[in-house]
């Protein structure tokens, strides 16, 4: 990855979301129910309180769930609902534990875990998207249209299985902000 994003409007935090796909994937579990910048600002907040200055899927996994939720509640929280956040955080970096060895790049860069395939179409990405867990149609294609329009990640059919979010000179998501204006 390594692009700079401008989702959290902090620096540090956005350029965490440009060079760590599984900063990119917490930012967006995270974004419901809060106003977008907090959310995005979220997975540096995260490691921070973890003691460094990226995330890891393995580490997340296997933290002790009332330790974890206790680290998202601390103040300032880093959501609403640190509590339940914390859980769906847990849930997806154990899903990618499990399905991509951790690393949340190989969901839309590695081969599918149960056929061998890349995500050669935006179908199949957007497959990949709604299976992790807090990831439902909507999140999971603007978060495809993110990858297309912000990362450079364009399987043949991206925009159309990223649904409006996907289209050109929109202004629906957060695929679309590219400063503070």
């Amino acid at each position: 990855m390594d692009v700079t994003l401008h989702l959290a409007q902090q620096p540090e935090a956005d350029e965490l979301l440009g060079r760590s796909p599984l900063a990119a994937l917490v930012g967006m579990l995270l974004d419901q129910q809060v106003p977008m910048e907090w959310a995005f600002a979220g997975p540096y907040t995260i490691a921070r309180r973890l003691g460094g200055d990226d995330l890891d899927a393995h580490e997340i996994a296997a933290y002790e769930p009332e330790a974890f939720a206790a680290l998202l509640s601390t103040k300032p929280a880093v959501h609403r609902y640190p509590g339940s956040m914390a859980k769906r955080i847990q849930q997806l970096c154990q899903y990618l534990v499990e399905h991509y060895d951790g690393d949340a790049a190989k969901v839309w860069e590695g081969a599918d875990p149960g056929t061998g395939a890349g995500a050669v179409t935006g179908a199949e990405l957007l497959r990949r998207l709604k299976e992790l867990p807090g990831f439902g149609t909507q999140k999971a294609q603007i978060f495809l249209a993110l990858l297309g329009k912000q990362l450079g990640v364009r399987p043949k059919g991206w925009r159309e299985a990223a649904g409006p979010y996907g289209e050109a000179r929109s202004f629906r998501s957060v695929a679309d902000i590219t400063g503070p204006e």
